[in-house]
């Protein structure tokens, strides 16, 4: 079984931005790798995080991670997106070549497993 690549794009936002500002970038990049014909593996905000060096000012960032599938041609164009907004102070795709990202599982999303019980004898 051959794997197959893909790409991880992570990103950091300015921290000062509200959070449902947060999640009209997160649609938005995915959309983006949608209309390019990609396909969109996984999309997490990682959270805010101190930055190692402060960049544009800011010693915080709220990082996302994007894992996504498609000829290597959306990237250019996803790039070209981050690097036009004001909003992503980095960003960084790696090619990966190792086997795919397990989709995640959202909390709330399923049911939880119920735990079985032994019947014991009264």
């Amino acid at each position: 079984m051959t794997q197959q690549p893909y790409y991880e794009t992570m990103y950091i936002l300015r921290p000062d931005i509200p959070e449902e500002e947060v999640e009209s970038h997160l649609t938005k990049y995915r959309d983006i790798l949608v209309e390019t014909g990609a396909d969109v593996l996984d999309n997490q905000m990682r959270g805010k995080r101190r930055l190692a060096y402060p960049i544009a000012k800011h010693k915080e960032g709220i990082y996302v991670q994007l894992s996504h599938n498609g000829d290597g041609q959306q990237v250019g164009v996803l790039e070209k997106a981050m690097r036009l907004s004001e909003d992503v102070i980095r960003y960084l795709t790696v090619k990966q070549d190792g086997p795919l990202p397990a989709p995640r599982v959202v909390p709330g999303s399923e049911p939880a497993a119920q735990p079985e019980t032994a019947e014991t004898p009264a």
